[in-house]
């Protein structure tokens, strides 16, 4: 009789085994994003964050388009037609590091350059994507405005025909990349239905002051579009989005990154308890050591890996094309409250410690409240999911 194989020692970093699952390449790119946040990023982000700046951003961007960062899971034009987990794994490198970052990166390749390159015409995919695929060009998306968060359907900002151009006027808030990009991918109403611009940022009537005063992504560039009369050519129109769809697909392919970049911050508040519970000694024994400090561990890891099991299963759907945005919106709906709920309970374990920016515990859980309700707040996913199981439509 043969004997059972033996299975493998057990892996406190990696306890279901999930490493398994991963080829070669998804190995060898999360070990690059990984050695890129560790060297460029954690050294100095506690006090990017407490000064609320992100200094350097147009050369971070070149760099993450040297390493192959920027519209990864894109193919052609510069871009490295990465796999969806590959590109996930790089979300969650960089999450761990910052959302801030991870947000720098989504942005410019899932929601910009997505844009450009599935709905925008040849030419218009030339001129911009291999320049943002190096880095050397960075791009915003403006779709939410002051008064329409969650309802884009509503948006005023508003695109009329003026003989052969464009006249485009309107405000879009909370646009990250707005104040350093030289290009932005602007949603407006016309009367063809919403219609895609594709809008270098040099043009007259186009400003976009940096948003202050922020709690969270403090280590982010935030910026409202105020767009007054701008100008553009009739190929500026991104051809191939008529209707709400278009910024809508985005918009998905953007939340599957968030699925796997909130267990990037998740891993690095759960990392940090772990240590200072090993170390942190009270009443004669370190912390780890008594029952109720263990139970919070376990059950930090239980959702961690959970919720990285979740987004790579994800992202092999999305790999096969069966990726739908209902399942999107399960993993986004999970995973940014579960990853919440974990930073949490770290700072619980950490103490008063917990509050200071030498630890990331209380960086990760601000920078994730926002992340909670961008790009679709808990609410809008609870509905997105609610109508998929009962068949009924509560948003109107």
């Amino acid at each position: 009789m043969t004997a059972s194989p033996k299975p493998p020692p057990f892996d406190p970093a990696d306890p279901l085994g999930i490493d398994e699952l991963l080829d070669a390449e998804d190995l060898a790119i999360r070990d690059t994003v990984r050695r890129w946040a560790e060297r460029r990023v954690l050294p100095d982000v506690a006090e990017w964050y407490e000064k609320g700046e992100l200094p350097g951003i147009r050369e971070l961007a070149r760099e993450l388009g040297e390493i192959g960062a920027l519209g990864m899971s894109l193919s052609g034009y510069g871009c490295a037609g990465a796999s969806a987990v590959s590109y996930g794994l790089a979300c969650l490198e960089l999450e761990a590091a910052d959302s801030g970052i991870r947000s720098l990166v989504s942005v410019q390749g899932s929601l910009a350059m997505y844009a450009i390159h599935r709905f925008g015409s040849e030419e218009q995919k030339q001129t911009w994507l291999p320049r943002m695929a190096s880095g050397e060009v960075i791009g915003c998306f403006g779709l939410t405005e002051p008064d329409h968060g969650s309802d884009p359907a509503s948006m005023r900002t508003y695109a009329g025909r003026d003989g052969g151009d464009w006249v485009l006027s309107g405000r879009k808030m909370w646009i990250t990349n707005g104040s350093v990009a030289s290009v932005a991918v602007v949603w407006a109403q016309t009367e063809e239905g919403i219609r895609g611009f594709v809008v270098p940022t040099d043009r007259p009537g186009f400003a976009a002051p940096e948003i202050r005063h922020k709690w969270s992504l403090r280590a982010s560039v935030t910026s409202e579009l105020i767009m007054d009369d701008v100008r553009l050519p009739a190929d500026a129109v991104l051809p191939g989005a008529i209707g709400l769809k278009g910024p809508l697909s985005c918009l998905s392919h953007a939340r599957y990154g968030i699925v796997w970049g909130a267990m990037g911050a998740a891993r690095s508040c759960f990392e940090a308890a772990v240590d200072y519970a090993r170390t942190r000694e009270q009443f004669g024994k370190p912390i780890g050591a008594f029952q109720l400090t263990q139970a919070k561990l376990a059950d930090m890891a239980v959702e961690l890996h959970k919720g990285i099991l979740l987004a790579h299963h994800l992202g092999r759907r999305m790999d096969a094309g069966r990726l739908r945005p209902e399942q999107v919106s399960f993993g986004k709906l999970n995973n940014v409250r579960e990853a919440i709920e974990i930073c949490r309970t770290a700072r619980t374990i950490l103490g008063a410690n917990g509050i200071s920016l030498e630890y990331p515990v209380m960086r990760h859980a601000t920078n994730l409240e926002s992340v909670l309700t961008y790009e679709g707040t808990v609410e809008m996913h609870q509905l997105v999911l609610g109508k998929a199981l009962t068949g009924l439509d509560a948003f109107r």
